[in-house]
């Protein structure tokens, strides 16, 4: 397992060396410049705080087809009813946060750490972390926040505080990225959530061919690409 040398390295190991469990290296920081180099990658932080940052690049990998969503007849008689109200990057923090603090049943304690917080919203701030917020009136329901690059999104987190926010902010956000000719989400991790909207499993080199085929630069809108 590789240890980085230094908090100034910007290394990466290639995703194939990783453990059975997917643990690709250990250390580093949280520096838009290395988290951007690790998306790249296929790799993502995930750890506890007051441990060492670890590195994933799980095989397989759990990943949504935008064409593939599947909708219950349930879901689609709420979204209908126009149950919520859906926006785009206009509370990022709010939504990291709201991903910090909501409790999960099973789920004791939190990975997102605070310099988690800071570092995501700085990589939204220079344009590569996005956040879909749920709203109930005026208060915020449910919501998910990932990264963006090329045409692939990269879902951190999501939180619910009212029954089907994160699945319905989930749906409009696979609509909204079908309609700009994204190709994949990747889960990361493989969830019942997920999987009964019709995510799937993968191997990591078919995940990680996605990454090399869909690259891209920022265009001139600069609007959810680099």
């Amino acid at each position: 397992m590789d240890h980085f040398p230094s908090e100034l390295t910007l290394y990466f190991p290639h995703p194939e060396t990783a453990d059975s469990n997917g643990l690709v290296a250990i250390g580093g920081d949280l520096s838009p410049q290395r988290l951007l180099l690790a998306y790249q990658y296929g790799i993502f932080p995930w750890y506890n705080e007051g441990d060492p940052i670890l590195w994933w690049s799980p095989d397989p990998r759990c990943i949504l087809y935008p064409n593939e969503l599947h909708v219950s007849g349930s879901m689609k008689k709420q979204i209908k009813k126009n149950l919520f109200h859906v926006t785009f990057d206009k509370a990022f923090r709010s939504v990291v946060l709201k991903c910090r603090t909501t409790e999960r049943k099973g789920q004791y304690g939190t990975w997102i750490t605070p310099m988690m917080v800071e570092a995501y919203c700085h990589l939204h701030e220079m344009g590569y972390a996005h956040s879909i917020e749920v709203w109930d009136q005026q208060v915020l329901a449910g919501g998910i926040y990932g990264i963006s690059l090329g045409k692939i999104f990269f879902g951190e987190s999501m939180f619910s505080l009212k029954s089907n926010a994160s699945k319905f902010g989930l749906i409009f956000l696979a609509r909204h990225l079908l309609n700009r000719n994204f190709v994949l989400i990747d889960c990361q991790q493989n969830t019942p959530h997920a999987r009964s909207l019709g995510a799937t499993l993968i191997p990591r080199k078919k995940f990680l061919a996605h990454l090399r085929q869909n690259w891209a630069f920022r265009d001139s809108e600069g609007d959810w690409v680099i």
